[in-house]
């Protein structure tokens, strides 16, 4: 059966990890009947970038209405994924939702009733499940590795390159992503909630603008037109990108919106410095942290238990100095082996063989899932509803302790019906 897909939002995310697979990898099960962006022009580029001509409309309803999709897929801003996720729900249709389903708990309250209501079903496109460290890491804790789970380790550095780029987008502003509690940190809730399989329930945090900002009075309104672009380290030109510069630059005269903004600017309200501390129902401690200002880029994650350690280290890139002695980004040949230290017994590694392709082949993964019928799922990968719940909750209630500097329950943001886990795979 060929089931008909509409697509929200077709920014890089959605083009890339959507549209153009759709159309190239499962033309056999997958119908792409519409597009719905609020800028015309890169809903045009990404037609002639198929060499499609798929129908492109301005409003998802109207979508719905003439082309009576099976299927909507939300790859919008943040912020807007709630509104669009009921309304396609209401209207008779399932929905596949990028991470993170919602911004907020009321959003989270509302569209877990929309899919009780409308007896449709939504699942959330976690593709931090399906690298080959986070499946390998499952797969051991399954095992007992370590034994009881007492508590989880996860620090995630972002570097200078890649973590810059939230304060320059439309993320730098809470109102539109939630922050990197939500936005980013909503990856590595969800990874904990399945790792150690149980429920956040009291959750702490403190964090801080420490780095971007307005930490610099050398600054501009965008990197475009900056006078200091000869001595800015974050300077970006849009120009030398012809996907970036198609995609943005060419098409800011239908929206307004500036790709390249500086990211020392005063109006940034997102953090990027951040700890926080979570409580689960099965006794589990978490310890998190996030640095959007690494000088590389990776993941330090550890398991304490009942039998021992188990620990995973790796680094995707890094910033060095290369032989004219500028800025580079080099990839590090490391492979991120899983290193286990019993309590009475020798440390030992298990090997981990890394993939191709886009977020370490997890993309791809995750499509066949979401796409194709039948597809085995012994990690339990696939996550419903409630999973995209639980992630977004732990960065709401994470946000709202940087506030109130108190501890946040999570049964406090969610309703008493809503807690059940019958929806937790798709």
């Amino acid at each position: 059966m060929v089931k008909r897909y509409a697509l929200v939002g077709v920014g890089s995310r959605g083009y890339s990890m959507f549209m153009e697979p759709l159309l190239r990898d499962y033309a056999d099960v997958a119908q792409l009947v519409g597009l719905c962006d609020t800028n015309p022009a890169r809903m045009r580029l990404a037609n002639a970038r198929c060499g499609s001509a798929i129908p492109c409309y301005a409003d998802v309803e109207a979508l719905v209405a003439a082309q009576q999709p099976d299927v909507v897929i939300v790859a919008s801003v943040d912020a807007t994924h709630a509104e669009i996720t009921c309304m396609a729900l209401e209207l008779g249709c399932d929905v596949i939702a990028e991470k993170p389903m919602a911004t907020t708990a009321e959003q989270v309250r509302d569209i877990l009733d929309a899919e009780r209501r409308s007896g449709q079903s939504l699942r959330v496109s976690f593709n931090a499940r399906y690298g080959a460290p986070t499946e390998r890491l499952k797969e051991l804790l399954n095992e007992r590795r370590v034994g009881r789970i007492a508590s989880v380790d996860f620090t995630e550095f972002l570097d200078t390159r890649h973590g810059a780029d939230y304060f320059r987008r439309w993320h730098r502003n809470k109102a539109n992503s939630g922050g990197l509690l939500v936005h980013k940190a909503t990856h590595h809730f969800d990874q904990i909630n399945w790792w150690i399989d149980s429920d956040p329930e009291t959750v702490f945090a403190m964090g801080a603008r420490q780095f971007y900002g307005p930490q610099r009075d050398e600054r501009g309104e965008r990197c475009l037109t900056c006078g200091y672009a000869d001595s800015c380290p974050f300077y970006v030109d849009l120009r030398s990108d012809e996907a970036l510069s198609a995609l943005y630059l060419r098409a800011e005269s239908e929206d307004g919106y500036w790709r390249d903004r500086c990211v020392f600017a005063p109006e940034i309200d997102i953090e990027d410095t951040l700890h926080v501390t979570v409580r689960y129902a099965n006794g589990v401690l978490l310890n998190y942290a996030l640095y959007a200002f690494a000088p590389f880029e990776g993941q330090r994650i550890g398991f304490t238990g009942s039998a021992g350690r188990m620990e995973v280290d790796w680094v995707d890139r890094y910033h060095g100095l290369d032989v004219a002695g500028g800025c580079s980004v080099r990839p590090l040949d490391v492979s991120p082996d899983v290193r286990t230290s019993p309590h009475f017994g020798r440390a030992y590694i298990e090997p981990v063989v890394q993939r191709t392709g886009a977020h370490g082949g997890a993309d791809a993964r995750i499509r066949k899932h979401l796409f194709r019928k039948g597809v085995p799922d012994p990690l339990r990968q696939q996550a419903g509803s409630r999973a995209g719940a639980m992630s977004v909750l732990v960065g709401c209630a994470a946000n709202q302790a940087l506030v109130t500097g108190h501890p946040v329950r999570i049964s406090d943001l969610i309703k008493p019906e809503q807690t059940t886990r019958e929806n937790e795979q798709a």
